[in-house]
Parts: C-alpha cells; structure tokens; sequence
C-alpha cells in the first residue's frame, strides 16, 4: 500500500521543571538577561495582577473572574513575541499578553465588574485589540476575518488567537484554521492547554495525542511546546509569527501548561481533580523554573525580587483605586448603544428605568 502523506509533530523545551537548560541553542531574545529579567517581572507582575483580582471577588468588588495562575509564560511569551501592528483576539484569561500589550488592571477591572467600558483599551497597541470573548471560540474568527483584511490589504500583520484545551473541538476553531489554511491566512492559532475545560479533563475531549495535529487537517504548521517554558513558548511564537508575515502560512501552537487554579472564582475544581495532581503540576509551575534560571545566570536575587513585589503592590493598589473611584454609568447606558434607532419597546423601558431610578435617587 502507497502512503499518500506524513505528518509528526515536533515538541520544544528549553527549560526542564527545574530551570535547568536542556539544549543549548538558545534563541537571540534568550542571550539578553537583561531582557529575560524583564519577562520574568512581568509573569510576576501578572501574578500579583492575579492574586488582586481574586481578592477582590472575594470581598465583592468583582464579578465572576477567571484566574490566570499558572499560565503566566504562556501568555508573557505570546504578548512579547508580537508586534504592536500584529493583533490578539483573546479569549478571557489571557492578562499577561494583554498587560503586555498596554491593558490596565484597572480596564480588566471594568470589565469583571460589569462595566463594558472596559473593553474599550486606552493604550496602545492594545488598542487595536479585540475584546475579551467569553463564548467560547468565537474569537478564532475574528482572528482569521482579521488576517484575511490583512490579506487584501497587503500588510504585513498577523492576527492571533488563543483558545483553551476545550475551545479547539469547538466548530468556530476549525473553521478558522481550515479557512486560515485553505487562504494561506497570516494567523497564529494558541490552544493554550491548561488540561482542564472546566471539570472536563484534557484526557476525554479527544482521542489526538496532541492537540496541535488539530492544523494539519487544516494545512497549517503545528507545534507542541512547553507552555511552562517562556523561552520556548517566545521562540515558538516569533518563527510562527515571521512565518505568517512573510506569507508562509498560519499555525496552530499547542502549549502545555496547567490550570493551577479554580476555572473561574465560580468553580470549586476540588470536587472534580485530586490533591496530588494539583501538587504535581506545582513542581513543573513556570515561574520557579525562569526564577531558578535567571538565578543560576548571576542576574536575580531574593532582593530584587522583594523589591520587585513591593512594586507590584504599589502599581496595583494604584489600579484598584482608579477601578473602585470610577463613576458609573447612567441606567440608560445599557439602552444607548446597540440601535441607531432605539425601537418603541426600548424606548418604553428606558423611561421606565430612568423613572426608577430617579425614585431610587
């Protein structure tokens, strides 16, 4: 029998559980330890972000929020490796490429808080950003619509998505790649698996031994990588994203990590996932491993990163202040923007709420 084509999946890793360096041909970006150590502060910045936020929800200053914990390499190495023309449609947990890209806690705050002014970025490049996406996978085609503008238009920006270990066996993700693959779209397709869609484990949505081969039907270059690894995940991320630029084609990037936290604070993943498994994916966790890293390299200490900390602190008490002193909006806001028009209906129950709402004032 004939065999009409072949396919593997290649696997990178820098950094093993430990910080140690496993290969020695370390990318340029790697070779700066002056510029690693400003990763390293933002996945720690992001941490400290994280840690706020759930605070927050627990002392009823936020709606429901979905944690970032553990992924901090993940989405550092994404954010970083873009360029401020290229565009992220991200899905709802991704702080650390956003905050890379110029969000503000205070803008995420709005958000989980119920306000949509947040989705409207003051900052460059995120600016150009799409917002957060809660459905899941519907932000895989705005990506792709926005690569295939770049198309037409000729320039060269890429648009990227990230989307969870579940969120690629939605119908939206393969449509994105397959359109990504079948137009030769400049899109980076991130299946960010933390191994976890909600209590569903990694183990029983499919049966593919990764979740990158999910491109090759598609056409696309796939890729699994050490979602722990930054080193990794930033490599990964920049020859996938020159790729597309110079008109080679999209890709689909799984990265490897782990939810170490609750799916959203709405979750109790105890009922669902043992002690010991979360206690294990402590040990691989990214920060220890570039810590360790950056450590053995002579360029951090415990006190920078005390200092560092302290910084972190201050920058976020900013934040959530400008978050909690930001006045809310009027009660027709929620009527104001969706008809050019506003129908009869509407109209009705806009007076009928500002009435209300007069009463209550």
């Amino acid at each position: 029998m004939s065999i009409a084509a072949k396919f593997e999946i290649e696997y990178l890793q820098y950094l093993d559980a430990e910080g140690k360096q496993v290969r020695d041909d370390l990318p340029e970006f790697a070779k700066d330890l002056n510029q690693m150590v400003e990763l390293y502060k933002l996945m720690m910045s992001t941490r400290v972000f994280d840690a706020k936020s759930v605070a927050l929800q627990r002392t009823g200053k936020l709606g429901t929020y979905a944690s970032c914990l553990g992924h901090e390499a993940a989405h550092v190495g994404v954010g970083s490796a873009m360029k401020p023309e290229d565009v992220l449609a991200p899905s709802y947990r991704e702080y650390g490429a956003q905050l890379y890209r110029g969000v503000q806690p205070r803008e995420v705050y709005m958000y989980w808080g119920g306000d949509e002014r947040g989705n409207d970025y003051q900052k460059e490049p995120a600016r150009h950003d799409f917002a957060w996406s809660v459905p899941i996978a519907t932000q895989c085609l705005h990506a792709a619509g926005s690569a295939l503008a770049f198309k037409i238009r000729n320039e060269k920006r890429v648009a990227v998505c990230t989307i969870g270990d579940g969120g690629s066996s939605k119908g939206d993700f393969y449509g994105a790649i397959n359109i990504a693959g079948a137009q030769n779209l400049p899109m980076v397709a991130v299946i960010v698996n933390n191994q976890w869609a909600i209590s569903v484990p990694r183990k029983i949505q499919s049966g593919a031994p990764t979740l990158a081969q999910k491109g090759i039907a598609a056409g696309l270059f796939c890729m699994q990588v050490d979602g722990n690894d930054i080193i990794a995940v930033r490599k990964a991320m920049e020859d996938a994203l020159e790729r597309a630029r110079n008109g080679q084609g999209g890709s689909v990037l799984e990265l490897v990590t782990y939810r170490l936290s609750d799916h959203t604070t709405a979750d109790d993943a105890r009922r669902y996932r043992g002690e010991q498994e979360v206690k294990d994916a402590w040990a691989k966790e990214p920060m220890k491993r570039l810590r360790n890293w950056l450590v053995a390299k002579g360029v951090w200490d415990d006190q920078k990163e005390e200092a560092w900390k302290n910084e972190c602190d201050e920058w976020m008490d900013n934040e959530v202040n400008a978050y909690l002193e930001t006045k809310t909006q009027p009660v027709t806001a929620m009527f104001d923007y969706t008809f050019a028009e506003v129908p009869a209906d509407l109209a009705k129950q806009r007076d009928l709420a500002l009435s209300l709402d007069k009463k209550a004032h």
